[in-house]
C-alpha cells in the first residue's frame, strides 16, 4: 500500500499541474512578451510618459527621475541647432555689415561740420547707455563662450587654460547681469516716450532711412530704426534676464522642463540679441559720420542733426522741448567741458 500511494501521489500532482495550466487564460498576441532585448521599443516606451522615475528615501525627490525623455530633444537642440543658429544669425550679420560697407561706405555728413553743436544726451543718459552697453559686451562674449567655446576654443587654448578662462567668463556672466538688467530698465524709463511708433516712421522706412543714396528723411529725436533697436533691447534684455535668472536660481519656480525651455529662450533670443546690436555698433561707428559723437561727448554737430533728425532740431530750436538746447559754437561747447 505504501508502494502505490508512493506512486500515484506525483502522478496526482502532475494532472493537477496540468489541469491548472490548461484552465489558465491564454494571453492575446498583444499581450504576449518577447523577453529578449530586441523587442523593446524605446519610442514607444518613451511616448507613455513625460518621464521615468522611481521612489528614493532621501529629502530631494528630483533624484528619483532616472529618465526624462524631453532631456533628450534639449540635448539635441543644445549640441546641434543652437550652434547653427547662432552660427547663421551672428556670421551672416557680419556678412551683410561687411558688404553694405565695401559697396556703401561711411554715411558721410554731406553739408560739412558747422562748428556749432547742439546737446543730444546728458550725462545721465550716457552712463546708462555705457553701463548697458559694456555689460552686454562682456555677457555677449561669456555667453557664446558656453556655446562655441569648447569646439573653438578649447583646441586652442588647452584644458587648463580653457577651464580658467571659462570659470572667469561665467563669474563675470553671472555678477554682471544685475547691472546689464538695471540698465535695460532705465532704457526703457527714459526713453519710453520717444520711442512710441508714428507715420514719419513709416516714411522714414520707405526711403531706407537714409541709408542708400543722398536722401535724408525727416525724424524726430529717435527714428525709426533707433526705435527698432530699442525695442530689440527692452523686449530682448527683458528676456534674457527673467530667464537668466531662472537658469541662475533652479527650481525655485519651475521644474526642469521649465528650465529646459528657460535655456532654449535665453538661448535663442541671445544670439539673435547679439546680431542686432551688431548692426548698432556699426551704424554708431564706422556706419555713419558724427554718429558716435551722440554717446561720446552728448553733442552733436547741427548739420549733422539737420541731415538725420531734422524734426528733433527743428523743436529744439524752437524751444518747444522741456529739455531745450541752444546750439553753440564747438568751441565755446570744448570750453566749458
Amino acid at each position: 500500500m505504501s508502494s502505490f500511494a508512493r506512486f500515484i501521489r506525483p502522478a496526482i500532482g502532475a494532472w493537477a499541474l496540468l489541469l491548472l495550466i490548461m484552465a489558465a487564460p491564454v494571453p492575446s498576441p498583444a499581450q504576449q512578451v518577447n523577453p529578449t532585448a530586441s523587442s523593446v521599443n524605446e519610442r514607444q516606451l518613451l511616448q507613455e510618459m513625460d518621464r521615468i522615475q522611481g521612489r528614493v528615501s532621501i529629502p530631494d525627490q528630483r533624484s528619483s527621475v532616472l529618465m526624462q525623455p524631453a532631456g533628450r530633444e534639449w540635448r539635441e537642440f543644445r549640441n546641434v541647432a543652437l550652434l547653427w543658429i547662432g552660427a547663421v544669425a551672428i556670421l551672416g550679420m557680419l556678412a551683410v555689415l561687411v558688404i553694405f560697407y565695401l559697396t556703401r561706405g561711411m554715411v558721410r555728413l554731406e553739408s560739412g561740420r558747422s562748428g556749432r553743436t547742439i546737446v543730444r544726451f546728458n550725462a545721465f543718459e550716457r552712463f546708462a547707455h555705457w553701463m548697458t552697453a559694456t555689460c552686454f559686451i562682456v555677457l555677449a562674449i561669456s555667453g557664446l563662450n558656453i556655446t562655441f567655446g569648447r569646439p573653438l576654443l578649447l583646441p586652442l587654448m588647452g584644458f587648463d587654460a580653457f577651464s580658467e578662462w571659462s570659470q572667469w567668463a561665467k563669474f563675470a556672466h553671472n555678477y554682471l547681469s544685475f547691472p546689464f538688467t538695471i540698465g535695460v530698465v532705465l532704457i526703457f524709463l527714459m526713453w519710453i516716450g520717444g520711442n512710441i511708433p508714428n507715420k514719419v516712421d513709416l516714411e522714414w522706412v520707405k526711403r531706407g532711412g537714409g541709408l542708400f543714396g543722398h536722401d535724408h528723411p525727416p525724424a524726430r529725436r529717435f527714428n525709426a530704426g533707433q526705435k527698432g533697436i530699442y525695442w530689440i533691447v527692452v523686449i530682448g534684455g527683458g528676456l534674457v534676464a527673467a530667464t537668466g535668472y531662472q537658469l541662475m536660481f533652479p527650481f525655485y519656480l519651475t521644474g526642469i522642463e521649465g528650465m529646459q525651455i528657460a535655456q532654449i529662450i535665453h538661448a535663442v533670443v541671445a544670439v539673435l540679441f547679439i546680431a542686432a546690436m551688431l548692426a548698432h555698433i556699426y551704424i554708431g561707428t564706422i556706419g555713419m559720420e558724427g554718429a558716435f559723437e551722440a554717446m561720446g561727448s552728448g553733442e552733436v554737430d547741427v548739420n549733422w542733426a539737420r541731415e538725420h533728425h531734422s524734426l528733433w532740431l527743428d523743436q529744439e530750436l524752437a524751444g518747444s522741448s522741456p529739455n531745450d538746447s541752444q546750439p553753440r559754437p564747438r568751441q565755446a561747447a570744448s570750453a566749458a567741458e
